[in-house]
């Protein structure tokens, strides 16, 4: 070999983006394994090549040992042997020394042109995985090379892509040579190099195109917290932002709808729903339920993440969608499942809930509610005892007196009680009397009624 050997490896790693010392490397061990095959597999051979001047040297490491000790000729040299080389030699040194052939022969030539072309393509394979095993979950633009069937091969520079049936998008088509965005799903190694499998109706090709468009999203300001996708028809993703200066919705949108108009120009006229992500339950499901306007939404179990969204009657064929899509796409977004219901059926729902409990409580022998049934059960009420009247007035005569100052006058009573009216005016009228009769007559007239008024002030003293 000589500087031409040197300057083809250079332009071959120029060309196949492989390294210099990798085509070295490769090509050594295709040359020992070509002198192995030629002179013997036993001999411990290694190829050195010079990578300045392209010479190759084919050096055999054989061991020291003792005379006595020697089992194979090929790997090993007595102690004498090594001495006629070099008088430094020990027991257990190596010894490694020149064995050139004269001709490798055609069989040789063959042998190791094709072991170098197979390392050299298992070398390029290996570089094109890492470097496509990278960028998985990215888009990258290709070309439509040929079609078989219906899955289309696209070129997307050092590997052809595979982008079957099932990832394409209905009523997408493409002709050869067409230019299009596709997103990498996975990459897998085989034996007849990596393969690179794309989609087209993948979740994350929206999300990878808005990242392409807005930059908020680029820099972090503005977060995709979900996505949910139905190819070709229509796609609902929740946004988010930590800055309160910045409208998620509306970086989204663009002016006049410039970002998000070039997203569905490149997915053809899919219909695009952006909604604003929300920490609380009732509010995201409020939202992902858009278009529909949401009256209520009641938390089932937060547990089993399930919820009933109350719609108007009106609205409660557009909250479902065509053919379920609209809440089935809700539900992928926010992580819920959801129950649509219309507030007529709502009122049904409990009008029914209610009849039911009704009538478990006549079964059961209820005629109040059951909380206030086992109030007065537990804690029956006691009847105040009746007061006779006079012991009442009694309990009243017992009462001190109010003391009454000079300024103010006593209150007059309501009513005056019986047993002191009538005394006041037969003491009147005797009064009148005692005047007409005499001295001895009214002194009579005037005891009786002292004898009657008596008779009252103790009945009250009592």
């Amino acid at each position: 070999m000589n500087r031409e050997f040197i300057e083809a490896m250079e332009q071959l790693e120029k060309e196949k983006h492989i390294s210099k010392d990798v085509l070295l490397e490769t090509i050594e061990s295709a040359l020992v394994s070509a002198y192995k095959k030629n002179y013997g597999t036993a001999q411990n051979v290694r190829v050195v090549i010079d990578p300045d001047d392209g010479e190759i040297a084919v050096l055999m490491r054989k061991d020291i040992v003792a005379e006595e000790d020697i089992e194979d000729d090929m790997i090993q040299m007595s102690l004498e042997e090594a001495h006629e080389i070099d008088p430094r030699y020990e027991i257990g040194d190596a010894i490694e020394f020149a064995v050139t052939p004269r001709d490798f022969g055609r069989i040789a030539a063959q042998t190791a042109k094709q072991v170098v072309v197979q390392r050299i393509r298992e070398a390029e394979r290996g570089m094109v995985y890492d470097d496509f095993i990278t960028r998985q979950g990215e888009i990258i633009t290709g070309t439509v090379q040929r079609k078989s069937g219906e899955t289309m091969f696209i070129n997307i520079g050092r590997a052809e892509g595979i982008l079957s049936a099932n990832e394409q998008v209905p009523g997408e088509h493409f002709k050869v040579h067409q230019r299009l965005k596709v997103y990498i799903m996975d990459v897998k190694k085989t034996t007849k190099g990596p393969q690179v499998f794309l989609s087209r109706s993948h979740p994350g090709l929206v999300k990878m195109l808005f990242e392409l468009e807005v930059p908020e999203i680029q820099d972090g300001t503005v977060e995709i917290r979900g996505i949910a996708r139905e190819a070709g028809s229509r796609t609902k993703m929740a946004v988010y932002s930590e800055d309160e200066n910045v409208d998620p919705v509306g970086a989204c949108v663009g002016t006049r709808g410039s970002r998000v108009q070039s997203v569905v120009d490149e997915l053809n006229g899919e219909k695009i729903d952006i909604i604003f992500w929300s920490d609380s339950p009732e509010e995201l499901i409020a939202n992902v339920l858009s278009p529909a306007t949401v009256e209520e939404v009641i938390i089932e179990d937060e547990e089993e993440k399930t919820a009933t969204a109350i719609v108007p009657d009106y609205q409660l064929s557009l909250a479902i969608g065509k053919q379920g899509q609209n809440v089935r796409l809700a539900a992928k977004v926010s992580g819920w499942k959801i129950d649509i219901m219309s507030h007529t059926q709502y009122e049904e729902a409990l009008a029914a809930a209610e009849a039911e409990y009704e009538e478990d409580l006549e079964e059961a022998g209820y005629d109040e509610e059951p909380e206030e049934a086992g109030y007065d059960e537990e804690f029956p009420q006691e009847e105040s005892p009746e007061v006779p009247a006079a012991d009442y007035e009694e309990e009243l005569t017992e009462e001190e007196p109010t003391e009454i100052s000079e300024d103010e006058e006593p209150e007059a009573p309501d009513e005056e009680p019986e047993d002191i009216a009538e005394p006041a005016e037969e003491e009147a009228e005797d009064a009148a009397e005692t005047e007409e009769t005499g001295d001895a007559e009214d002194a009579a007239a005037v005891e009786e009624p002292d004898e009657e008024v008596g008779e009252t002030v103790e009945q009250k003293e009592e």
